[in-house]
C-alpha cells in the first residue's frame, strides 16, 4: 500500500536541468513548471506554477559552484512545496555539498555537512535521495531517510566492457586510503587486484604521494574516488604510479566532477589517458573543453529510484 502522495511531481532547481530532465525523460513525465530566479540583490526567488498539493514531490538540485546560491536555492524550494500542501517531498541531491567538512580536524572546526542536514530537514524534507557522499557517515546526519546510491557498479559496467572481467593486465587503484573500501567492491566487480596509493595531506587540495602499496608495474591502472576538485590529488597519484610504480597507462574515473581552480590544466597535463565521469555535476561552464574527459549519465539510475521511492520498492536490490 503506498501511503504518500498521489502522483509522482519532478522539480528542478538551476544547480543541473539537463539531469532532471534526463530523469523525467526515463520516468516518462514532463518537468514541473516552476522557475527559480534571484532578486537584484542576490535573493533566491521561487514560483511554483502548477498545483502540488498531495503530490510526492522530488526536486533535483546538486550543491554544487556556486554551492551557497543552489544550497538557498534547494531550501526555499522545499520551503514553498511543504506551504503548497505536497504529500512528501525528497530532497533528490546528486552531489551533496558541504560533505568534506564531516568532523573536527582541529579545534574550533564546524561540522558543516551536519549543519547542512538539518537546514534541509529544517526546511521541511521528508526524506534524502543523494550519491556517493564523500563520507558514508554522513547518512547519519540526517534525521529524515536517507537513499545513498552508488556510482562505482556504472564505472564497472564501463570498464568490464572496455577490458573485460577478470583482465590479468588491469588493476583498479584507490588514490587515498580513504578510499580503499570503495575501490576493493570497485575491483571485485571487475575481478582484478587492487592496490593504494599512499599519501600525506599537507593542506586543503595539496598532497604529496609517499608510497605505493602493490605492484602496478606494466599494468593498465584504473584509479577510482568519489570526486574530482582540483584534481591535484588525482594527477599526483597518477604521475607517481607511472614514475615510482611503472603503470602502462592511466585511467581514472570519479563520481563527482567539481574541476575547480587548475583542474583542466592538472588533467591535461597529466599520463590519465581517459577521466570516466558522471553527470551528477555539469561541466564547468567557466572551464576550458577538455578531451580526456568523458561522462556518463545517471539519469536513469535516479529515475529508478524515484520510481521504487513512490512505489515502496527496495532500493538496495539496485546494486545486488
Amino acid at each position: 500500500m503506498i501511503a504518500h502522495g498521489k502522483e509522482i511531481k519532478v522539480f528542478a532547481g538551476n544547480s543541473n536541468p539537463a539531469l532532471a530532465k534526463g530523469i523525467c525523460e526515463h520516468l516518462g513525465r514532463t518537468l514541473g513548471d516552476a522557475a527559480v530566479s534571484h532578486f537584484s540583490d542576490g535573493e533566491c526567488s521561487v514560483s511554483v506554477y502548477e498545483p502540488v498539493r498531495g503530490a510526492d514531490v522530488f526536486i533535483v538540485q546538486s550543491t554544487c559552484k556556486s554551492v551557497n546560491d543552489n544550497l538557498m536555492e534547494l531550501l526555499v524550494m522545499i520551503d514553498a512545496m511543504k506551504r503548497a500542501s505536497a504529500g512528501r517531498i525528497t530532497a533528490v541531491i546528486p552531489y551533496f555539498g558541504y560533505a568534506r567538512q564531516d568532523r573536527k580536524a582541529k579545534s574550533r572546526d564546524p561540522i558543516s555537512a551536519k549543519l547542512v542536514a538539518n537546514l534541509i530537514a529544517k526546511a521541511g524534507a521528508d526524506r534524502i535521495l543523494t550519491m556517493d557522499l564523500h563520507a558514508d557517515q554522513i547518512q547519519g546526519f540526517f534525521d529524515i531517510p536517507l537513499d545513498h546510491l552508488r556510482g562505482a557498479h556504472l564505472f564497472a559496467h564501463y570498464f568490464a566492457e572496455r577490458f573485460g572481467k577478470g583482465n590479468e593486465d588491469v588493476m583498479c587503484v584507490s588514490p587515498d586510503v580513504g578510499s580503499v573500501a570503495r575501490v576493493r567492491n570497485f575491483a571485485h566487480k571487475l575481478e582484478t587486484n587492487m592496490a593504494i596509493v599512499d599519501k600525506r595531506r599537507e593542506k586543503a587540495n595539496q598532497s604529496e604521494v609517499m608510497n605505493i602499496i602493490g605492484d602496478v608495474r606494466g599494468k593498465t591502472v584504473i584509479l577510482l574516488d568519489d570526486m574530482v576538485d582540483t584534481a591535484g590529488s588525482l594527477c599526483n597519484a597518477a604521475k607517481a604510479l607511472v614514475e615510482k610504480g611503472g603503470a602502462k597507462e592511466i585511467y581514472a574515473c570519479a563520481t563527482h566532477g567539481v574541476l575547480s581552480g587548475k583542474a583542466i590544466e592538472r588533467i591535461e597535463a597529466s599520463p590519465i589517458k581517459d577521466l570516466i565521469l558522471l553527470d551528477t555535476i555539469p561541466y564547468p561552464a567557466d572551464q576550458p573543453p577538455c578531451a580526456k574527459i568523458e561522462y556518463l549519465t545517471v539519469a536513469h539510475l535516479f529515475a529508478e529510484a524515484i520510481d521504487r521511492i513512490y512505489e515502496e520498492i527496495s532500493i538496495a536490490s539496485l546494486f545486488d
